[in-house]
């Protein structure tokens, strides 16, 4: 008797298998064996440990620093191509470097297309990401891009949260769109936080537009870095008057003193998602994990359904 393979089957960068893990078990199958040859200078191989030959593979791999996932997932992506994968889809849940998408000055890289063009070199057949930087990087791609969006998992939390005077707040002017979003299915007033910078990560002075005084604030971005700007953001909502500063941030990059920042801020709460692994715990950072969205979707795309209903922005 034949042996019938599945018609799909997850992969997993080495950064990114704590995650992977979680998807593959609420898909249903078991995470894929890869290997990763290392060799003296800094060079890796990876390498697939069974068959891939005309099936789909899925590959899970958060782009965050170092550059090294990036160079891994690239090489998983060129491997499976070499294999005769039938498809290779590129499952990237926080989509590193998408801050370069555009040339903000003279004499600088676009390089979130510079990406979506070596993914593609690469063979990625389709990309499946979560709440890119910004939406325009979808049009860098040729391939499909399925852009999921993390208010599909915050909204039942912070509804559970059963919090009065409820008011979404944007940390900036460029992250209005989404705070108006999420106000719609909450039905709650928004306030801007307008933000003046002197560089990169640094804040030069910082206004409010919208009032807070007596209320629940939860500041919405799609990822925290440093910490200063929500840090400095909940500090003046509270000195204003509100009530309660948390803070909804999907991907938790938190370089440098950020979480030391968070600590010493009035930020009660930060909620983020696994989509990048946190360097060390702690009591204000509630983590809820994106494994049931992101394996739910693969299941629709494998079996050619629609998605459209995971879509709530």
């Amino acid at each position: 008797m034949l042996h019938t393979e599945p018609e799909a089957k997850i992969f997993s960068c080495s950064k990114s298998t704590y995650l992977a893990e979680k998807i593959a078990e609420r898909y249903g199958i078991p995470l894929g064996k890869v290997t990763l040859a290392h060799y003296s200078d800094g060079e890796f191989q990876p390498s697939f440990e069974e068959s891939i030959r005309g099936i789909r593979v899925f590959l899970v791999c958060s782009t965050f620093p170092s550059a090294d996932n990036l160079m891994e997932l690239l090489l998983m992506i060129d491997a499976a191509k070499r294999a005769s994968a039938r498809h290779i889809t590129a499952v990237i849940p926080y989509f590193g470097w998408a801050r370069q998408d555009r040339k903000d000055k003279p004499r600088v890289p676009i390089g979130a297309k510079l990406v979506a063009k070596l993914l593609e070199s690469a063979g990625a057949t389709r990309i499946m990401t979560m709440d890119l930087h910004a939406d325009q990087i979808q049009g860098f791609f040729e391939k499909p891009v399925d852009h999921l969006f993390a208010s599909t998992i915050f909204l039942p939390y912070v509804k559970s949260l059963n919090l009065e005077n409820l008011t979404i707040a944007s940390p900036d002017m460029g992250g209005s769109k989404r705070a108006y979003a999420y106000s719609k299915f909450l039905g709650s007033d928004v306030v801007i936080c307008y933000k003046q910078r002197k560089e990169a990560n640094v804040i030069e002075t910082m206004e409010l537009i919208g009032e807070v005084v007596g209320r629940n604030i939860i500041l919405i971005d799609d990822m925290i870095d440093t910490g200063g700007t929500l840090a400095k953001a909940a500090d003046l909502m509270i000195e204003k008057g509100a009530l309660s500063v948390r803070a909804i941030c999907t991907h938790a990059i938190l370089s440098g003193d950020a979480y030391e920042k968070i600590e010493r801020s009035q930020l009660s709460e930060l909620i983020v998602t696994d989509s990048i692994p946190l360097k060390k715990q702690t009591d204000k950072i509630k983590v809820v994990s994106c494994a049931d969205l992101f394996a739910e979707v693969m299941h629709m795309v494998q079996n050619n359904n629609s998605i459209s209903g995971k879509f709530l922005m």
